[in-house]
């Protein structure tokens, strides 16, 4: 039989029962974010300027930011973001971005210096690879003109979390500017940009905050801000010519996402109502520990070791037996309320499950019960992973 979602809403439109999303987001809202969104906003509305204003404050507390950094929202994907962040510090002359990749969205950040000309070096380490400071150092010591790093905190083509404060510590040492792309692990992994001295920091509204997709923002040193008047290679994602704005009117240069600024808003208070990110990180961990456990009695392997995957997102590795095909295993899962995430490797078949969200122990069951049913439905029978 298939099981109906408990947590869907059903919103003034009438719409049917939608699943929990188990992603890196976007991912599965509370009612009340979903509420926020029922009203219009005009962009230069006094209130709207207010809801502006308390979401950048706030978001620089949760980095653990003093008064020598700044906030800067922009329209669009996550990727938007780190385009315009990029674009704005990474080196164009002389000097080099080092890119230390173990995943897609390493790879991605690489891809965008090259369209846009900026010189960069690339270290390439495997998706199965957590990085370490050795991975790079003797890179740093050997070229003297790499005067930026750029890595992801949580890599999301397989879940493995970096050592951000080692990492930090490691670049910090040789005098380089340090960016990180932590854009699957803010709000949900305690981050700290004064002590470890982070100089650049990415997300986006739809990850562990728990808001809708819709926008990015990025945490930057005020002195690096303001030296990047005039070095954007794009009048859109000019994030100096975006801050002044924000800090003569509160206005966007450009229309801004309304709704989703003022539902990211509603979803920082619940933040702060659960205990914070510390609280909502044990719930994240639990969630995890609660999936992985119950797969493992079924005998589906996860792909991380336990002090490698974060609380975010779960790969686990296919089963070898001839019936199962994911296509068919992610149909049975959607219509039992629950989409999944295809894998990312690029040498073993996989998929993937979100930890994050409005979601719980009772989901993370539910989950279990159902790939279990679906499994046994398609007749799945030898569990060892493909390729073993």
């Amino acid at each position: 039989m298939t099981a109906t979602p408990h947590h869907a809403f059903k919103g003034p439109l009438g719409q049917e029962d939608m699943p929990y999303l188990l992603t890196p987001g976007p991912l599965t809202t509370s009612q009340t974010v979903k509420l926020a969104l029922l009203a219009d906003w005009g962009s230069r509305d006094t209130e709207f300027r207010q809801v502006v204003r308390e979401i950048r404050s706030e978001l620089l507390r949760l980095a653990g930011c003093d008064d020598t950094y700044e906030c800067v929202i922009m329209q669009g994907s996550g990727t938007f973001a780190i385009e315009a962040a990029l674009g704005c510090f990474a080196p164009s002359k002389r000097f080099k971005t080092m890119v230390v990749a173990n995943g897609a969205y390493g790879e991605r950040a690489a891809q965008i210096l090259g369209r846009i000309g900026r010189n960069h070096v690339l270290v390439s380490k495997s998706d199965v690879t957590q990085l370490s400071p050795s991975h790079f150092t003797d890179k740093l010591d050997e070229d003297r003109n790499i005067s930026h790093i750029w890595l992801i905190h949580c890599e999301t083509t397989s879940g493995i979390v970096n050592p951000l404060g080692d990492l930090a510590r490691a670049a910090k040492q040789r005098g380089k500017i340090f960016m990180v792309d932590a854009m699957s692990s803010f709000g949900g992994m305690h981050i700290d940009m004064v002590r470890d001295e982070i100089d650049v920091l990415v997300s986006s509204s739809n990850k562990c905050i728990e808001g809708i997709p819709g926008f990015s923002y990025v945490l930057v040193k005020r002195e690096l801000l303001e030296a990047s008047q005039g070095q954007c290679h794009s009048v859109v994602l000019d994030l100096y010519e975006q801050w002044k704005g924000l800090e003569a009117n509160g206005q966007f240069r450009f229309t801004p996402p309304t709704h989703s600024l003022v539902a990211f808003r509603q979803a920082l208070r619940e933040l702060e109502f659960e205990g914070g990110v510390a609280a909502r990180a044990v719930r994240y961990q639990r969630n995890a520990d609660t999936l992985i456990k119950g797969l493992a009695a079924i005998g589906i392997r996860p792909l991380l070791d336990d002090n490698e995957a974060g609380p975010i997102i779960q790969t686990f590795l296919c089963p070898r037996d001839n019936n199962f095909k994911f296509e068919i295993f992610y149909d049975a899962l959607r219509k039992r309320g629950f989409a999944i995430y295809p894998g990312k490797l690029t040498k073993r078949d996989s998929f993937r499950i979100g930890t994050i969200g409005k979601l719980d122990q009772d989901v993370m069951q539910r989950v279990v019960v159902a790939i279990k049913e679906v499994l046994s439905e398609m007749n799945v029978k030898d569990m060892a992973p493909a390729g073993i």
